[in-house]
């Protein structure tokens, strides 16, 4: 009986910490196909209220570059985006949770954001 239970306990506890051990993680390749420059880059879970930290920290993604964010936890997420002049534009509802994406950022998407279509 005493085995029975100790087994139980440590499946029980193999089984409470296995989830976060094995979730699935994302690798997102941001390439900046717009003519302005991005500043800053936030993700926020969907079911969040608040924003992450800034992705791009001290880094500028200049026009044509691209950069990689890596282990980033598959779910649906708000994605903010702040370019040279400041202006805002939130993509909302981005799914990430494979191997290998990749999302475009073009002059299309942020002048929608602006009001400009």
């Amino acid at each position: 009986m005493k085995t029975i239970t100790k087994v139980s306990c440590v499946l029980m506890l193999l089984c409470a910490f296995s989830t976060p051990l094995f979730a699935k993680k994302a690798t997102v390749k941001v390439i900046n196909q717009s003519k302005w420059e991005i500043h800053h880059l936030f993700l926020s879970p969907t079911s969040e209220g608040h924003w992450g930290p800034d992705q791009l920290g001290e880094t500028v993604l200049a026009k044509g570059e691209n950069l990689t964010l890596t282990n980033i936890p598959c779910d649906t997420y708000d994605v903010k985006v702040i370019d040279e002049d400041g202006d805002e534009c939130i993509i909302e509802a981005a799914e990430l949770c494979a191997d290998s994406s990749y999302w475009k950022i073009t002059d299309a998407e942020l002048l929608e954001c602006e009001g400009y279509e």
